[in-house]
């Protein structure tokens, strides 16, 4: 009986048959009677058509469904996947007397649910699970909640017991990607004795699993895979799967040539690639991510770069574009950025339509143990958060991966989630080719140095078969040796990196020429019409509904525009331009301090809207995205976003600035360094609050200090715009100039609603972004000049005006780096010889722009003094009394000079 013909009987007909069996079992048949006894002896029912040879047989029955349960949730468990340990024969949970069954009953028929055959023996049921489950792959998929998935699962895989057929043509591709797999390592540290190169060796088996998946995009419909990895077997991936020219390795070996563009440049085997790849007529696009050392950094990366592929490319987008990410054991069970990546997966604003995650498992982490190193079975465990399959493969069983590889490409496309895919090896070599693995590890080191590697392995196998002759096998190995020799003293061909393709009219360079970032008192009128009409079907809560209309009043009155408001018409009018916006972050859609409400939410039912979708011009999109809570993962995702979308403003916001912290691998590896190291430039925008309002340490300061210290060769821009305006023009300004850098914004929290922080028209609709503010008045009259940056402004023009004090000046400093140092010096040489020159903010001293501040004052020849608050390890108080003590130290040290 299967599944379909259960599902049509109907209830009428069944309780006829149940009836009729209850006054004498043998007038129906015997899978009938047998189900009936099961069912009344599960329910602890008697009846006179029940009997102990019924019982039996129910037991038996059931016995056999659960022990197809069992092989399916724990045959991976005998699975013989380990090259470095002997196979199991047995274990004791898959035994037969645990399921009431013996040898006697091997020969015996049974009805079989959800099974290959609706009838077959015990002996035809073991061998079908043994051979699927317990040979060189291990699957776990029984912890799939949707019963459709674990169902295709089965039908794929015990269909075939997961023994692939596999061509002629197919084996002798494998060997060759194999051969140049090992090859080329043996090559490496023959030419190249002593340098590190971080070998692939004794998990070759990699090789042959990224070429299928390249090799079966065609068939996937997919035309660009984007992949991340770590160092080890990089440059075996980049040489056989990306087609990295040998010459050009070598080359970065011999150190010959160049990076290829001005910076500092970064070793062979952090460095990215890409290349066109033509499959009979379907070409694939192929990218490696440039990575830093930081294990599986990368990872969030490379699904920000994904996703907006995809979002380009549109509907199908999801389906064309994969995410393939290679990691280590160790890393992949220790790094906790691995499960903010994993649980990005089925999010509406990260998702990239499944992720095909490959563990090269050396089984050893530097020199730790798994015992030492993980509390689970598998390296893998963290990924059944997903409730997606993970398959365990053999690392010497080649043609049972390449298997996986086509199962898990086919899942994919067919539910949209992730696979993970773990091949068990070893690591011929230590952490690198200088390190002696035996000083911590002699047992195992013993075992695999006698160990031939897997491109003798398969060969050996290949010899064996009768299809295959010596003088064919023996030609693919002179080949790829042929090919290595003959590039080796070949020049390598010079090759643009960066700045191609979509980045081809981003200038390289950064400029401090003005950017036009003004727009008309009209257009600002249209787009703020548009914003404050509403569906007449929706009714937002009343005060959202009162905050829309109030901002619509001051762009018709022209003044009192708010930095929310300002902020919004910034969008808008880049939105209105063609330029697409992407915001995300913890809150982003309300914002974390009430200000933004660029989604609104129908208070009957909840259905949302966005009144910036309807400003857009030709392509542009605007997304707002309330991210999972995570900092590493998030940033680098759209730090990944905005390397593939230099037309779009991507934004990442921190709940709190100095949240940010938690992102700092992906702040110093990738945003800060990313383009002197790799040539990759990124316009990611950080929002980052910050502000001392009493709120204790960690809600208070976004960190200027470590930013600032960050910042050399125009690398990025730090900014701390103090009106609504500024705002304004800043952003447009991201989206409007020739070139791309990160943009770091500190961002304001008690001024978001301060009456004094407020714009107008006429500063929106003239002027650019100004790197400095100067007070209007005769600075040559000055005696006192007091630098400052962002809120304490406020509060610092508040006192001078309370104490009448007309002779001291108020600079605001706006953009912190690059800074202007050739204005702020011809507004010195304006002042009289005699002005005292100050240094105030609100941070502690050894903290905030203050020491970067100085250096910059002495490069001017000026004598600068510091006000704020002492040196401290901790950037704020806990207690708001003394917050508001130190506040107004900070004020009274100001203007008692």
């Amino acid at each position: 009986m299967d599944g379909s013909f259960l599902n049509a009987m109907s209830g009428e007909w069944l309780d006829a048959l149940y009836t009729q069996w209850q006054h004498s079992a043998d007038s129906v048949p015997e899978e009938w009677r047998l189900f009936f006894s099961g069912f009344e002896f599960g329910s602890g029912r008697t009846c006179s058509g029940y009997n102990r040879s019924d019982e039996q047989a129910a037991l038996k029955l059931s016995g056999v469904q659960s022990l197809l349960y069992r092989y399916r949730s724990l045959g991976h468990l005998l699975a013989c996947i380990d090259p470095l340990s002997p196979c199991k024969l047995s274990h004791p949970l898959l035994e037969l007397s645990n399921f009431g069954l013996d040898e006697n009953d091997l020969d015996t028929s049974f009805v079989c649910r959800r099974f290959l055959k609706p009838r077959a023996t015990l002996r035809e049921v073991l061998e079908t699970m043994r051979e699927t489950y317990c040979r060189e792959t291990g699957v776990e998929f029984m912890h799939i909640q949707e019963p459709d998935e674990r169902q295709w699962l089965i039908d794929r895989m015990e269909s075939c017991r997961n023994r692939p057929y596999i061509s002629v043509a197919g084996k002798l591709h494998i060997l060759e990607k194999l051969h140049q797999a090992s090859l080329f390592e043996l090559f490496l540290h023959r030419r190249f004795v002593g340098q590190k190169r971080f070998s692939l060796e004794g998990g070759e088996i990699l090789i042959p699993v990224l070429d299928r998946i390249v090799c079966g995009c065609p068939e996937a419909g997919i035309s660009d895979i984007v992949m991340g990895m770590s160092h080890r077997g990089r440059l075996n991936v980049l040489a056989h799967i990306l087609r990295k020219p040998y010459e050009t390795i070598f080359s970065e070996f011999k150190e010959s040539v160049s990076p290829g563009f001005m910076g500092d440049g970064d070793v062979k085997y952090h460095k990215g690639h890409s290349c066109d790849i033509d499959l009979d007529g379907h070409e694939v696009h192929v990218t490696i991510a440039a990575n830093p050392s930081h294990l599986e950094a990368v990872n969030a990366v490379v699904e920000g770069k994904c996703r907006a592929r995809q979002d380009r490319y549109g509907a199908d987008g999801a389906g064309r574009v994969l995410p393939v990410l290679i990691h280590g054991d160790a890393a992949f069970a220790g790094q906790g950025s691995v499960m903010e990546v994993l649980n990005m997966s089925q999010l509406a604003g990260y998702g990239t339509g499944g992720t095909i995650h490959i563990v090269l498992n050396n089984q050893i982490g530097f020199t730790t143990l798994p015992k030492d190193s993980r509390s689970t079975c598998y390296a893998t465990d963290v990924a059944k958060l997903l409730s997606c399959p993970v398959f365990h493969v053999q690392g010497e069983a080649p043609e049972s991966a390449v298997h996986v590889v086509e199962l898990a490409m086919e899942y994919r496309r067919a539910f949209s989630r992730d696979v993970v895919i773990e091949l068990i090896c070893y690591r011929r070599h230590g952490h690198n080719e200088g390190d002696e693995p035996a000083f911590t590890q002699p047992e195992m080191y013993q075992q695999i140095a006698v160990r031939p590697p897997v491109n003798r392995i398969y060969a050996a196998a290949l010899a064996e078969d009768r299809g295959f002759s010596s003088d064919e096998l023996e030609m693919v190995e002179r080949r790829v040796n042929e090919a290595l020799e003959s590039s080796f003293n070949t020049p390598p061909v010079e090759r643009q990196v960066g700045f191609s393709d979509r980045w081809s009219a981003i200038s390289s360079g950064y400029s401090d020429k003005p950017v036009e970032t003004a727009v008309s008192a009209e257009k600002l009128l249209t787009v703020a019409r548009r914003l404050a009409l509403l569906p007449s079907d929706f009714m937002p809560h009343a005060k959202i509904d009162t905050l829309i209309q109030k901002r619509f009043a001051a762009v018709l009155k022209g003044e009192g525009i708010d930095w929310g408001n300002a902020e919004t018409l910034a969008y808008a009018t880049l939105l209105d331009q063609g330029h697409s916006v992407r915001i995300s972050g913890q809150d982003s859609q309300r914002g974390t301090f009430n200000h933004r409400h660029c989604v609104v939410f129908d208070s009957h039912g909840g259905r949302s809207y966005t009144p910036l979708e309807t400003v857009v011009r030709d392509e542009a999109v605007f997304q707002a995205w309330n991210s999972l809570l995570s900092e590493f993962g998030v940033l680098g995702f759209e730090y990944g976003y905005s390397l593939e979308a230099p037309g779009c403003l991507t934004i990442w916001e921190a709940q709190f600035g100095d949240f940010a912290n938690g992102a700092q691998v992906v702040i110093d590896q990738f945003i800060a360094s990313g383009e002197t190291k790799w040539n990759r430039a990124s316009g990611l925008v950080l929002l980052l609050p910050h502000g001392y309002e009493g709120q204790g340490a960690e809600h208070s300061s976004a960190r200027i200090e470590r930013f600032l210290q960050l910042c050399a060769a125009e690398n990025m821009v730090v900014t701390y715009p103090s009106t609504p305006a500024q705002m304004f023009h800043l952003l447009r300004r991201q989206m409007l100039q020739s070139f791309r850098k990160p943009l770091v914004v500190f961002t304001p929290k008690s001024l978001l609603r301060h009456p004094g922080c407020t714009s107008t028209v006429a500063q929106l609709s003239t002027g650019s972004f100004q790197t400095s503010i100067l007070p209007s008045g005769d600075l040559s009259v000055a005696r006192q000049i007091l630098f400052c940056s962002g809120k304490i402004y406020y509060e610092l023009e508040e006192e001078r005006l309370r104490l009448g004090r007309s002779d001291a000046v108020i600079i605001r400093i706006e953009q912190l780096y690059p800074l202007d140092l050739e204005s702020i010096k011809s507004l010195l040489d304006l002042c009289l010889s005699d002005c005292r020159l100050y240094w105030v903010q609100e941070e502690p001293e050894n903290m905030g722009a203050w020491h970067y501040m100085e250096r910059r004052f002495k490069n001017i020849s000026a004598s600068v003094l510091y006000i704020g608050r002492p040196a401290d390890p901790c950037p704020a108080v806990g207690s708001h009394h003394i917050h508001a003590e130190q506040q107004a130290e900070i004020l009274r040290a100001a203007f008692s000079q």
